[in-house]
């Protein structure tokens, strides 16, 4: 029902930034939050930071306070502003939406996009 694109990854040098931009279509009506998932390499997927429909945040800890999460309920775009850069931050980032409905719930996931933080 709703179908994610991803775009803004790439090569950056440490301490430097990037902003990834995820557009959703289809059922946009019903999504709760969309958010922004990463995995390493050879580590396991972890949550990055995620906003509700009306605005609410979360963080990880290695994140806060260098990556912004934002959202336009209006455009069905969630966006994630990645600032001083470190090379554990290197990953592929999948955006993620969550759809919420009376008697039932949904995940969706973009194709990931490759952030790679290297001098």
């Amino acid at each position: 029902q709703v179908q994610l694109v991803e775009s803004g990854g790439g090569l950056v040098q440490p301490g430097g930034s990037l902003r990834l931009s995820c557009a959703a279509s289809g059922s946009v009506n019903s999504i709760a939050a969309m958010g922004w998932y990463r995995q390493p390499p050879g580590k396991q997927r972890e949550l990055v930071a995620s906003i509700t429909r009306g605005g609410n945040t979360n963080y990880a800890d290695s994140v806060k306070g260098r990556f912004t999460i934002s959202r336009d309920n209006g455009k069905n775009t969630v966006s994630l502003q990645m600032n001083s850069l470190e090379p554990e931050d290197t990953a592929v980032y999948y955006c993620n939406v969550k759809v919420v409905q009376v008697l039932s719930n949904t995940e969706y996931w973009g194709q990931g996009t490759q952030v790679t933080v290297s001098a």
